[in-house]
């Protein structure tokens, strides 16, 4: 369960597609796509995507979305928190 000290980095098991201000990320398995699992993320998902770096911490990434999108805490700490959720359940990030 992640909290705000959490930290977070991209796993080695995805490969990354930037197209324009979205990403698509595709699971691969002994160096074969998963092209069932193909996840597009918005922009915003991109923002924080862009943010999780093995560096930062849960806390800064919502600082750094509420001043990107100038949003208030709440909303930023659930995308995040979502975000996180999301990503963490289909081994996309790990801490």
């Amino acid at each position: 369960m992640s909290d705000l000290k959490s930290v977070y980095q991209h796993s080695p098991a995805v490969v990354t597609r930037k197209t324009g201000n979205e990403y698509v990320l595709v699971p691969v398995a002994n160096n074969i796509a998963d092209m069932n699992s193909v996840y597009t993320l918005n922009e915003t998902g991109a923002f924080i995507w862009e943010h999780i770096d093995g560096k930062r911490c849960v806390k800064e990434l919502i600082e750094a979305l509420m001043e990107e999108y100038e949003t208030d805490e709440k909303t930023a700490s659930e995308d995040v928190f979502s975000f996180i959720t999301e990503m963490e359940k289909y081994l996309i990030i790990n801490d």
